[in-house]
């Protein structure tokens, strides 16, 4: 889904890879495909993707992830879809 993407710089997706242990319970959860398993971290390789769903952050047991679900364009977009609005954030 390379094609998907929000507002640039604006998720508020952060890793912190002192955290993280590599388990990639993270990157099986994430539907845009954010987040990579690389050598033995997981990666943020496609910020712009992430849609602060939340799910990376929920199953990491380690607490390396963190998302403000509800704050960036995901939430424009949701809210538009029951109010009605432009989804004018996603290109």
């Amino acid at each position: 889904m390379k094609d998907f993407r929000y507002i640039k710089n604006v998720a508020t997706l952060k890793l912190d890879s002192q955290k993280c242990t590599g388990c990639g319970e993270c990157v099986e959860v994430c539907p845009h495909k954010v987040l990579s398993l690389g050598d033995k971290k997981v990666e943020i390789v496609d910020k712009d993707a992430c849609m602060e769903c939340g799910a990376c952050a929920l199953n990491c047991p380690f607490k390396a992830l963190s998302v403000t679900p509800g704050v960036g364009c995901a939430a424009y977009i949701i809210s538009g879809w029951f109010n009605g609005k432009d989804k004018a954030c996603c290109r």
